[in-house]
């Protein structure tokens, strides 16, 4: 056996006992591990980590642990929620921690790490939304002292030096942090003898002082001393580091108190599509070069945000159809719709600038004109790149942005010019050039190319969007205004993504969405499925490189479809509407599942349930002529489709084309729909892939082949469809999403919203919460079944809330389309059992919006219409034309454009001071209406030497006394 005694402390390493310490409740089979990067934590394989051990005291279930490290180590750790396998449940969100150990640590000492367990909404904080943009003046501190200094040392061996630690992301002008409690160290609850901290960077505040280990049970709190000489103290209870907590006699401990307890930071905004925007420059369309009026207008009104709708570029078809801002051509372009044509050059002939003026006048209409602004903005714009393309592409801001985004660009420009030259986007058609490779992409884009000028006005006009997103961009940021994308659930399936990595998609499925509030048939949205499976070899390059790209512009996202993330609604390529589909993943109902349950007649319930009476029913005296030319009679009084329109795409086709369509009564949409009724008469869909598998179908009781079973099989499906549905998924769907989300949220600092609206799974929400991300919620649509309108009041903190959104109607259309729910809702929301009036006056609009600007959410965003509500002078304009979106319609023109220009807006001050006003008394930040940003130093005051005059409550236990001290400061 070894001598452990041969080594000396002149010849051995000195060590230091670290104890970790941790609150957190976890669920049975579940325990707490802490990993590093020293091998000791376990080099970051959690299986090698330290599983740290439970322990009572008091409410609290404290996880704790100990390790050997080194003097003066340096290493980063985290925490995890782990099963008895050591397999990952859950695991801290935002920065690793850092441990740092000061050189003053004597060998043989032991150190224990007080930690609080960091959530996702710990996290926010430190998005660039908030770090650069919101709180962008705490960003001017300068670092006094770096974490792992302390400025005491530690003498008696009664005493113990506790190291206070403190996020505190949002600071005014002057102001500094300090920490005062019951040891006379912290002033015994008085300002003047706090304890002022110093700041480390990153948020963080920290100081150190040595405590007599009779001054233990501390309390204490955090607070701000601002220099108006007011101290405003943490709310809450007081913080406690007990005596039994002392681990092993630590006579080091240093405190990760998570983030000062303030009240929740509360903000708006306003959210308008880019092609809505309406100025006296733009040509046609809502320009970006505009976002610079609309952060000026929404500064003026109190607004912290601005939310757009995606800006990708969507030039699919070359017709309206690519108003679809959800389709995008290319996830990584910029649309060239929203270039300013003006701003290309300052040489601009006297020829161009007429032409100009004059497609000004002509495309100045209520609505987008989308082929003949694209077409417009693309001829005057080449124009002025054949007369400056060799200035702008030798210029050094154009070979950085090309050198920065080639990997995207050169596929891009190269897509265009194919696009164009084949007269389809469809890939399939191009020849050889159908399946791409780098090869043929090098060839096509090279210099000696006949195509190079083409390929080169691509990158020409990509190039300019970026610089006057990027001007506008930067513009918000300066006046205190986050700028809030969009991240499309899906691309085009002759798109430029599809094209490069086909890999990543499922080619032969369509997304969408099941039926819900927007369309009891569901929605196709088109956007073939992805490849998860594949995608995560890369682990999600795509993704992360779709992120970082919007991370240039935006410093806050909107994840459209959030639902998609845990399952999609998955559709055959033949489907033209949302109701047969599947989701994906999901656990599908297996033949011998079925079989044991005493279901056996798989073709009767996955095979279209087709009977001559429901053909009578629906076609009356046509019927026959139908059957004719759409159906077989398979046996008596039963029918099929024929081969040639067994799928909704071939009988849309069919409809189209058939000689016979004239001797039918109805019109061709009526005969449509109840074609496709009978072809969606099923109980199961039978797996493609695997015909041993079957789906319940959305639905299925209101279909008669349902209806026509027996009451057995009728009972195991209803059991089984809820089952599937409603509980089977739960864990596989959140074991997708934990794969997915994290890798999407880590990929920028921007802060991510998600739209979780629709048939929300009992996953979703807590997997929402644990990440840090926030919600919507929508009042005509809210979550709890039981509710017909939302209640603002009661919405949770993590939550974006909204009168309506761009995928409904206005709050003005709304009120103004249903009397009866008109009635319910003056009734039951607004408290009033008198006549509402027909029309939605400024007065109702005023009530809504005040109901959300009052609501305890993180965001009240509203649409801009909803806005102009306020003022009866923009409610001239019929309501229904202002709806942006129709979601029942998947070939709805998006053309929505705002009857107000912004430099109306901003001469307007009496609504702009209505707004702010409301923003101002509901307590929620709004940005100062200034140019310059406000210097921040963390050179504050020091509390008066005047003692704090403090009045205890008679007959008040020591407890109360104590907390009631800490009150008295406020």
């Amino acid at each position: 056996m070894v001598n452990l005694g041969l080594f000396s402390s002149e010849n051995g390493v000195k060590s230091v006992s670290v104890n970790f310490r941790i609150p957190y409740f976890t669920q049975w089979g579940q325990s707490l591990l802490v990993c590093g990067s020293v091998p000791s934590l376990g080099s970051w394989n959690v299986r090698r980590g330290l599983l740290l051990s439970p322990t009572s005291q008091g409410s609290e279930l404290i996880w704790g642990g100990t390790i050997e490290v080194s003097s003066g180590c340096e290493c980063e750790y985290s925490y995890y929620v782990v099963d008895d396998d050591k397999n990952i449940l859950r695991w801290e969100m935002g920065k690793k921690r850092k441990l740092l150990l000061p050189s003053s640590i004597q060998d043989g000492e032991i150190v224990a790490f007080h930690d609080l367990w960091q959530a996702g909404s710990d996290t926010l904080p430190s998005s660039s939304a908030f770090k650069d943009v919101i709180f962008r003046n705490s960003s001017s501190l300068t670092v006094e002292r770096p974490l792992g200094v302390l400025q005491n040392k530690l003498g008696l061996e009664d005493s113990v030096l506790v190291n206070f630690k403190i996020c505190c992301p949002n600071l005014d002008e002057g102001t500094s942090v300090y920490v005062i409690g019951s040891p006379q160290k912290l002033g015994q609850w008085k300002t003047e003898g706090g304890l002022k901290l110093s700041y480390a960077g990153d948020s963080v505040w920290q100081a150190d002082c040595v405590i007599g280990k009779e001054d233990f049970p501390l309390k204490y709190r955090y607070g701000k001393y601002d220099k108006a000489g007011k101290f405003a103290i943490e709310i809450g209870t007081n913080r406690k580091l007990l005596v039994e907590s002392l681990s092993n006699q630590a006579r080091y401990i240093f405190l990760s108190d998570g983030m000062m307890r303030e009240m929740p930071w509360r903000g708006s905004g306003m959210a308008i599509p880019m092609f809505s925007v309406r100025s006296e420059e733009d040509l046609g369309v809502g320009e970006f070069l505009d976002l610079k009026l609309v952060v000026d207008w929404a500064v003026a009104s109190g607004f912290h945000l601005v939310q757009l709708l995606p800006i990708n570029d969507t030039s699919v078809h070359g017709m309206w159809w690519d108003s679809y801002p959800y389709s995008s051509l290319s996830v990584f372009a910029l649309h060239p719709l929203y270039l300013r044509v003006q701003a290309l050059s300052e040489n601009i002939p006297e020829e161009i600038k007429l032409e100009i003026v004059k497609a000004k006048e002509r495309l100045d209409v209520k609505d987008v004109d989308y082929e003949a602004t694209m077409a417009t903005k693309l001829s005057i714009a080449k124009k002025i790149f054949s007369l400056e393309k060799d200035l702008t592409l030798k210029s050094s801001s154009f070979q950085k942005f090309f050198l920065e985004n080639e990997e995207w660009l050169k596929p891009y420009a190269a897509f265009c010019f194919l696009r164009d030259f084949f007269e389809t986007s469809d890939h399939s058609q191009w020849g050889r050039f159908s399946d791409f490779s780098k090869e043929k992409l090098e060839k096509l884009v090279s210099d000696d190319s006949p195509h190079y000028n083409i390929v080169c006005f691509h990158y020409y006009i990509q190039y300019h969007l970026h610089l006057q997103l990027s001007e506008a961009a930067e513009h918000a940021r300066k006046k205190g205004v986050v700028l809030k994308g969009d991240l499309p659930i899906g691309v085009d399936r002759n798109s430029v993504d599809t094209w490069v990595y086909p890999n990543l998609f499922r080619m032969n499925t369509s997304t969408g969405a099941p039926p819900d509030y927007f369309d009891k048939n569901g929605q196709n949205w088109g956007f073939p499925t992805y490849n998860w499976e594949e995608m995560s070899k890369d682990n999600y390059g795509w993704w992360r490189g779709r992120l970082t790209q919007m991370a240039k512009y935006f410093t806050a996202f909107r994840i459209d479809h959030i639902l998609g993330f845990f399952r999609i609604w998955e559709l055959p390529e033949h489907a033209v509407t949302g109701l047969v589909g599947k989701f994906r993943p999901s656990i599908p109902l297996s033949q011998e599942e079925l079989e044991k349950e005493g279901i056996w007649d798989f073709d009767r319930l996955s095979r279209p349930y087709i009977r001559q009476e429901f053909l009578e029913e629906k076609f009356g005296s046509s019927w026959t002529i139908v059957a004719a030319l759409f159906l077989n009679e398979c046996q008596k009084g039963h029918y099929e489709f024929k081969e040639d329109c067994n799928t909704e795409k071939k009988i849309a086709s069919k409809l189209k084309d058939s000689t016979g369509k004239s001797l039918l009564l109805g019109s061709e949409a009526e005969l449509r729909i109840n074609l496709f009724d009978l072809l969606r008469n099923i109980v199961l869909i039978r797996d493609p892939e695997d015909t041993s598998k079957f789906y319940p179908r959305f639905n299925l009781e209101d279909t008669t082949s349902f209806t026509d079973l027996d009451d057995h099989s009728k009972n195991v499906l209803r059991r089984l469809y809820y089952d599937y549905y409603f509980h089977r998924q739960e864990n596989l769907w959140r074991q997708n999403a934990m794969k997915t989300l994290p890798v999407l949220l880590n990929s920028s600092d921007m802060l991510a919203c998600g739209e979780d609206l629709g048939m929300i799974p009992s996953c979703v929400h807590p997997v929402m919460q644990e990440l840090g991300l926030i919600g919507l919620r929508i009042q005509r649509m809210p979550n709890e079944p039981d509710l017909e309108f939302g209640i603002p009041s009661q919405y949770g903190y993590m939550t974006v809330c909204a009168p309506s959104c761009h995928d409904c109607s206005t709050m003005r259309a709304w009120w103004e389309e249903d009397e009866e729910r008109r009635r319910r809702f003056c009734k039951t929301v607004m408290g009033s059992n008198k006549l509402p009036p027909s029309k939605c006056i400024p007065e109702i609009a005023y009530f809504i919006i005040r109901q959300h600007v009052e609501s305890p959410s993180m965001w009240a965003i509203f649409p801009l219409q909803d806005l102009l509500a306020l003022k009866n002078e923009y409610t001239t304009r019929p309501a229904t034309e202002e709806t942006i979106n129709d979601p029942t319609n998947p070939k709805h023109y998006w053309r929505f454009r705002s009857h107000v220009t912004l430099e109306m807006l901003l001469k307007d001050q009496e609504l702009k001071t209505a707004i702010k006003e409301l923003v101002r008394s509901s307590g929620r930040s709004y940005p100062h209406d200034d140019d310059e940003t406000v210097a921040v130093s963390n050179k504050g005051n020091e509390p008066p030497a005047v003692a704090s005059k403090i009045v205890q409550p008679n007959g008040a236990s020591q407890e109360e006394e104590e907390d009631a001290v800490a009150v008295a400061v406020l």
